[in-house]
């Protein structure tokens, strides 16, 4: 409702016009509506509708409902998954973190790993074949400085004590090569690199092709 505070600059005739509102007196009269002039629109009725009842096969997608729960996946599926984070190698039912590990093996066991892995194993497979050359060279120096100490030893009692000192410091670094291979950490030894280049090099797959 206008007030008769309110002016309006461009109607010089504007507070008059609010006072005759407020009054009632606008001279225009007072329409009464009727009742009932427009007719009630009546809405059809509702009807419910017959239950309808699924079939097996419709009903399957909703008989297991998700509830929030986690749901443990089967021992099989858990195995598979597991076996396929350990990858393999061509040829050979052999995870590649054991081929890796088994040339450095100690008591001459990786020696003949070494040879084994490196005749059967293609030259696609680098770091296998150079774990293996590395592991086999790390044997064939440790063969020969042992048998030197044994030649030795025929002559003083001290080549024998350190032949055994030596057998057994070798035997425990093999171990740590070993474990850090199957790790997947590095393991370069840098004083037989070029024995462990020319083995790899000399010795190829006979069965796994090149």
């Amino acid at each position: 409702m206008p007030s008769k505070y309110d002016t309006n600059p461009l109607d010089p005739d504007f507070p008059e016009k609010v006072r005759a509102a407020a009054a009632g007196d606008d001279g225009e009269p007072t329409q009464v509506l009727r009742q009932g002039v427009a007719p009630t629109t009546q809405f059809p009725p509702q009807t419910e509708e017959q239950t309808r009842r699924f079939g097996t096969a419709e009903a399957a997608p909703f008989t297991n409902p998700y509830t929030g729960q986690y749901v443990p996946a089967t021992r099989g599926a858990f195995n598979n998954a597991v076996q396929s984070d350990k990858p393999t190698v061509r040829g050979l039912p052999i995870p590649e973190h054991m081929l890796v590990a088994a040339p450095y093996i100690p008591w001459y066991l990786g020696l003949v790993a070494g040879i084994l892995i490196l005749l059967l194993v293609p030259r696609s497979e680098t770091k296998i074949r150079f774990h293996a050359a590395q592991g086999l060279a790390a044997h064939v120096g440790i063969l020969i400085v042992t048998m030197i100490l044994g030649g030795i030893g025929n002559a003083t009692n001290l080549a024998n004590i350190g032949a055994f000192v030596f057998s057994l410091v070798t035997s425990i670094m093999l171990v740590v090569f070993a474990v850090k291979a199957w790790q997947g950490k590095p393991v370069h030894i840098q004083s037989i690199e070029d024995l462990t280049n020319w083995l790899e090099d000399k010795i190829s797959p006979r069965w796994a092709g090149k």
